[in-house]
Protein backbone atom coordinates (compact mmCIF):
# COMPACT_ATOMS: atom_id res chain seq x y z
CA UNK A 1 0.00 0.00 0.00
CA UNK A 2 1.61 3.39 -0.82
CA UNK A 3 1.17 6.44 0.53
CA UNK A 4 0.32 9.24 -1.59
CA UNK A 5 1.58 12.38 -1.81
CA UNK A 6 1.01 15.21 0.37
CA UNK A 7 -1.24 18.03 -1.38
CA UNK A 8 0.65 21.27 -1.74
CA UNK A 9 -1.57 24.56 -2.01
CA UNK A 10 1.37 27.24 -1.87
CA UNK A 11 4.88 26.98 -2.74
CA UNK A 12 7.14 29.48 -3.67
CA UNK A 13 10.53 30.70 -3.49
CA UNK A 14 11.07 34.70 -2.62
CA UNK A 15 14.15 36.28 -4.04
CA UNK A 16 15.32 39.85 -4.20
CA UNK A 17 15.53 40.83 -7.73
CA UNK A 18 18.81 41.62 -9.61
CA UNK A 19 18.32 43.77 -12.93
CA UNK A 20 21.66 42.59 -13.99
CA UNK A 21 23.16 39.28 -14.82
CA UNK A 22 27.03 38.43 -14.50
CA UNK A 23 27.18 39.20 -17.81
CA UNK A 24 25.51 42.69 -17.54
CA UNK A 25 27.87 43.76 -14.50
CA UNK A 26 30.65 42.78 -16.80
CA UNK A 27 29.15 44.60 -19.54
CA UNK A 28 29.00 48.06 -16.97
CA UNK A 29 32.20 47.38 -15.75
CA UNK A 30 33.85 47.33 -18.90
CA UNK A 31 32.69 50.51 -19.93
CA UNK A 32 33.83 51.98 -17.02
CA UNK A 33 36.96 50.43 -17.26
CA UNK A 34 38.07 51.28 -20.82
CA UNK A 35 37.93 55.22 -20.73
CA UNK A 36 39.64 55.15 -17.93
CA UNK A 37 42.22 52.78 -18.93
CA UNK A 38 42.65 55.68 -21.89
CA UNK A 39 42.59 58.55 -20.08
CA UNK A 40 45.47 56.65 -17.43
CA UNK A 41 47.45 56.54 -20.20
CA UNK A 42 47.10 60.07 -21.32
CA UNK A 43 47.73 61.35 -17.66
CA UNK A 44 50.64 58.51 -17.35
CA UNK A 45 52.51 60.20 -20.96
CA UNK A 46 52.02 63.47 -19.31
CA UNK A 47 53.96 62.70 -16.20
CA UNK A 48 50.75 62.99 -14.17
CA UNK A 49 50.95 59.11 -12.70
CA UNK A 50 49.11 59.18 -9.69
CA UNK A 51 46.02 60.60 -11.69
CA UNK A 52 46.21 56.88 -13.11
CA UNK A 53 45.82 55.24 -9.76
CA UNK A 54 42.59 56.77 -8.71
CA UNK A 55 41.03 56.52 -12.37
CA UNK A 56 41.68 52.43 -11.74
CA UNK A 57 40.38 53.08 -7.97
CA UNK A 58 36.90 54.34 -9.19
CA UNK A 59 36.41 51.49 -11.30
CA UNK A 60 37.21 48.72 -8.48
CA UNK A 61 34.82 50.37 -6.08
CA UNK A 62 32.15 49.98 -8.35
CA UNK A 63 33.47 46.07 -8.88
CA UNK A 64 33.39 45.87 -5.14
CA UNK A 65 29.54 47.59 -5.11
CA UNK A 66 28.42 44.46 -7.75
CA UNK A 67 30.06 42.31 -5.34
CA UNK A 68 28.24 43.11 -2.57
CA UNK A 69 24.66 43.64 -4.47
CA UNK A 70 25.16 40.42 -5.83
CA UNK A 71 26.17 38.89 -2.06
CA UNK A 72 22.85 40.25 -0.96
CA UNK A 73 21.39 38.58 -3.98
CA UNK A 74 21.59 35.45 -2.11
CA UNK A 75 19.27 35.73 0.30
CA UNK A 76 15.82 33.54 -0.07
CA UNK A 77 12.64 32.18 1.51
CA UNK A 78 10.83 29.45 0.74
CA UNK A 79 7.09 29.47 1.87
CA UNK A 80 5.28 26.38 1.71
CA UNK A 81 1.28 25.47 2.52
CA UNK A 82 0.79 21.60 2.90
CA UNK A 83 -1.99 19.55 4.15
CA UNK A 84 -0.34 19.74 7.41
CA UNK A 85 1.20 23.17 8.21
CA UNK A 86 2.48 26.46 6.44
CA UNK A 87 6.42 26.56 6.96
CA UNK A 88 9.01 29.48 6.50
CA UNK A 89 12.54 28.67 5.65
CA UNK A 90 14.85 31.48 5.25
CA UNK A 91 18.44 31.33 4.29
CA UNK A 92 20.30 34.45 4.92
CA UNK A 93 23.82 35.72 2.96
CA UNK A 94 25.83 34.72 5.48
CA UNK A 95 24.91 30.93 5.06
CA UNK A 96 22.27 30.92 8.10
CA UNK A 97 19.14 29.11 7.73
CA UNK A 98 16.15 29.87 10.16
CA UNK A 99 12.80 27.74 10.11
CA UNK A 100 9.54 28.60 11.24
CA UNK A 101 6.23 26.52 11.31
CA UNK A 102 2.72 27.60 11.53
CA UNK A 103 -0.77 25.80 11.83
CA UNK A 104 -3.03 26.99 9.03
CA UNK A 105 -6.08 27.39 10.72
CA UNK A 106 -5.40 30.69 12.47
CA UNK A 107 -2.81 31.74 10.33
CA UNK A 108 -3.51 35.67 9.56
CA UNK A 109 -1.87 36.89 6.33
CA UNK A 110 -1.16 40.77 6.93
CA UNK A 111 -0.46 43.58 4.41
CA UNK A 112 -1.72 47.44 3.66
CA UNK A 113 -3.46 47.39 0.89
CA UNK A 114 -2.12 49.04 -1.27
CA UNK A 115 1.14 48.48 0.26
CA UNK A 116 3.59 51.19 0.87
CA UNK A 117 7.49 51.09 0.36
CA UNK A 118 7.45 50.50 4.16
CA UNK A 119 4.79 48.08 4.42
CA UNK A 120 5.21 44.61 5.96
CA UNK A 121 4.16 41.34 4.60
CA UNK A 122 2.89 39.71 7.87
CA UNK A 123 1.93 35.99 8.83
CA UNK A 124 0.06 36.40 12.11
CA UNK A 125 -0.98 34.07 14.67
CA UNK A 126 -1.77 33.66 18.51
CA UNK A 127 0.10 36.94 19.37
CA UNK A 128 2.86 36.53 17.11
CA UNK A 129 3.51 37.35 13.96
CA UNK A 130 6.62 36.66 11.31
CA UNK A 131 7.54 39.32 8.27
CA UNK A 132 8.69 38.09 5.02
CA UNK A 133 9.40 39.39 2.05
CA UNK A 134 11.29 42.44 3.21
CA UNK A 135 13.23 42.36 0.60
CA UNK A 136 10.41 42.71 -2.06
CA UNK A 137 8.86 45.90 -3.44
CA UNK A 138 5.49 46.32 -2.69
CA UNK A 139 3.90 45.23 -5.67
CA UNK A 140 5.32 41.79 -5.16
CA UNK A 141 4.84 41.57 -1.38
CA UNK A 142 1.30 42.41 -2.69
CA UNK A 143 1.17 39.80 -5.26
CA UNK A 144 2.44 36.87 -2.98
CA UNK A 145 0.03 38.41 0.78
CA UNK A 146 -2.80 37.56 -2.72
CA UNK A 147 -1.61 34.27 -3.82
CA UNK A 148 -1.25 33.15 0.04
CA UNK A 149 -4.69 33.94 1.22
CA UNK A 150 -6.16 32.25 -2.01
CA UNK A 151 -4.07 29.66 -0.86
CA UNK A 152 -5.55 29.37 3.02
CA UNK A 153 -8.64 29.64 1.16
CA UNK A 154 -8.17 26.96 -0.64
CA UNK A 155 -7.08 25.13 2.16
CA UNK A 156 -9.60 25.93 4.68
CA UNK A 157 -12.14 25.49 2.39
CA UNK A 158 -14.04 21.93 1.83
CA UNK A 159 -12.13 19.10 0.95
CA UNK A 160 -13.72 16.33 -1.17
Amino acid sequence: MSASAPTVYFDAWLRPHRSLNPRGVACVLALAAVPGFILGLVFLSLGAWPVSGFLGLDVALLWLAFRLNNRAAREAERVRLSETELTVDRHAVDGKAEHWSFQPNWLRVVLDDPPKPESRLLLSTHGRSLAIGTFLPPAERLEVADALRDALRRWRGPRL
